[in-house]
């Protein structure tokens, strides 16, 4: 029986991250791994409290560097899939199950959760701001997805150890982008809900415009230092 861990990285998500552990743990999903980026609030006590592997940074690094450091537990932990997903509810922890179905049938490396192939539910701002994400991610690394920005993904266990991206901000999930071309992996994408509540949308750490105009410039750096 393969093992799929869940690493879920926080920041200042202690009025949900309890909900998002029971969901997971609803689906049949025991082993998670939660990452407190630094949080200003109680989500690392809210998180150790739910019996999950809690994992604290002293310090807010961002997105990347807190599913980098949940995916090394993952690996540690003897993982055969890590499923790397947000916690603050947006992800539907049924989705899981289709997400890892590729890699447990050796069929993929990676599996990318595309909400782009369920754009019903997307907000128009979104649609329009994940396409140009997504040619920026295909002009700079050569890989063209229908997702490039979702966190919603699923690596085997060699994936896992071998991409490498070095990337601590939001550029991490464009950087996985040429992880995967650059190390030949394997990968597909499957369709995935997203939920737009009010507390998700609300929250000012999301990937908005002016996020998304900061992670272009630090893509644009390392590339040319």
């Amino acid at each position: 029986m393969k093992t799929a861990v869940i690493v879920i990285p926080i920041y200042n998500e202690a009025k949900v991250i309890g909900g998002v552990i029971e969901e997971i743990r609803a689906q049949g999903f025991e082993h998670i791994v939660v990452v407190d980026d630094g949080s200003a609030d109680e989500s690392y006590a809210v998180a150790s409290a739910h019996d999950v592997l809690a994992l604290r940074l002293k310090i807010n690094r961002g997105k990347g560097a807190a599913v980098k450091t949940g995916i090394m537990a993952a690996n540690l932990l003897g993982a055969d899939v890590v499923v790397t997903m947000d916690g603050d509810g947006q992800h539907d922890p049924a989705d899981i199950a289709p997400l890892i179905a590729p890699i447990l049938e050796s069929r993929s490396d990676v599996v990318l959760g595309s909400r782009l192939l369920n754009r019903e539910t997307m907000p128009f701002r979104k649609k329009i701001a994940n396409s140009i994400g997504n040619l920026v991610t295909w002009l700079f690394y050569g890989l063209l997805v229908s997702d490039s920005q979702s966190g919603f993904r699923a690596y085997s266990r060699y994936a896992a150890l071998i991409i490498d991206t070095k990337a601590d901000k939001y550029e991490y999930d464009s950087k996985v982008i040429r992880e995967i071309k650059n190390n030949r992996l394997r990968f597909t994408e499957v369709p995935v809900q997203t939920r737009y509540t009010e507390y998700a949308s609300s929250k000012k750490t999301k990937q908005g415009f002016l996020n998304g105009i900061i992670t272009l410039r630090r893509m644009i750096w390392h590339l040319v230092a």
